[in-house]
């Protein structure tokens, strides 16, 4: 067993995958198997998108919003865990007056494909 006690490497995500301010924290990869933890500011997140082998939300502190492709939205707190399925389209990020932070937890693709970008969602959509 290996213990890592550095601090995290934050990075702030392309602009075409996000609306506001996003930061995400690698916690750890093995093998094809990631994990990050991902910071929104309030109004902030996510494009649509979909993950070729699904993934798993935790949120870890505050609230926020997610939706799939079709559904209405949801709210989502600490506590909570969302499960989106192999190549279900959707979004996720903070509520409008609140940040949130969600562990995100997915296999990537032999290919490298870690998610499929679709388009940004609109202040529309967002309420």
């Amino acid at each position: 067993m290996h213990i890592t006690r550095t601090p995290a490497d934050t990075t702030i995500p392309p602009a075409q995958w996000m609306t506001g301010d996003v930061w995400i924290d690698e916690i750890g990869t093995l093998a094809q198997l990631k994990v990050d933890s991902v910071s929104f500011a309030p109004g902030s997140r996510t494009a649509w998108h979909r993950h070729p082998l699904g993934q798993i939300l935790h949120v870890t502190a505050g609230a926020g919003l997610v939706q799939r492709r079709g559904g209405a939205i949801e709210d989502i707190r600490a506590g909570d865990t969302v499960r989106v399925e192999p190549g279900e389209w959707h979004w996720h990020g903070a509520g409008p007056t609140t940040s949130m932070t969600h562990l995100a937890v997915q296999v990537v693709a032999e290919d490298g494909t870690e998610a499929d970008l679709g388009a940004p969602v609109t202040d529309d959509e967002y309420r």
